[in-house]
C-alpha cells in the first residue's frame, strides 16, 4: 500500500491544523488536492467573488508548487459553486488564462447551498513529474 505523504504551501499550515486536513497528499505519482478557496492569509473569505476565485487559483498554484508540481500536471478538477449560472462567466474566464492549451483537465462542475462562507472551491488531482 503507498504511503500518504501530506503537502503544505509555505506560511499556511497553520490554517490546515486548525481545521484538521492536509492541503494535500501525495500517494505515488499522484496528488490529490483538497478544496481551495479564496481566502486571505488568515483563512477569512474574500469579499469579491471574482477575487475570491482568483485567490482558490493562486492558493491552489501554492499547493501544486510545494508538491513539485504546475497547473500543466493536472488531470481532474472537481469545481463547487454556489450560484454557477451567476458565476459562470467569471470563472470561465479564470479557468482560460489557467488551462489555456489543450488537452485541457477533465473537469467537473457541481452547484452546492453552502461552502463555509466561500462562493467557489477547486480541487484537483495530479500526476506528479518525475525527478530529472
Amino acid at each position: 500500500m503507498p504511503k500518504r505523504d501530506a503537502i503544505f504551501p509555505a506560511g499556511r499550515q497553520a490554517l490546515y491544523d486548525i481545521n484538521r486536513y492536509s492541503a494535500a497528499i501525495r500517494s505515488d505519482d499522484l496528488l490529490f488536492v483538497s478544496g481551495q478557496v479564496g481566502s486571505r492569509e488568515d483563512g477569512s473569505p474574500e469579499p469579491d467573488f471574482a477575487t475570491q476565485v482568483e485567490l482558490a487559483f493562486a492558493n491552489l498554484r501554492d499547493v501544486l508548487q510545494a508538491a513539485g508540481c504546475t497547473f500543466e500536471d493536472i488531470v481532474d478538477v472537481t469545481t463547487f459553486h454556489t450560484d454557477p449560472e451567476k458565476q459562470f462567466e467569471i470563472i470561465m474566464s479564470v479557468k482560460d488564462k489557467t488551462f489555456s492549451q489543450k488537452p485541457y483537465p477533465n473537469w467537473t462542475a457541481v452547484g452546492v447551498n453552502w461552502l463555509a462562507g466561500f462562493d467557489f472551491e477547486i480541487k484537483v488531482i495530479a500526476r506528479i513529474p518525475a525527478a530529472a
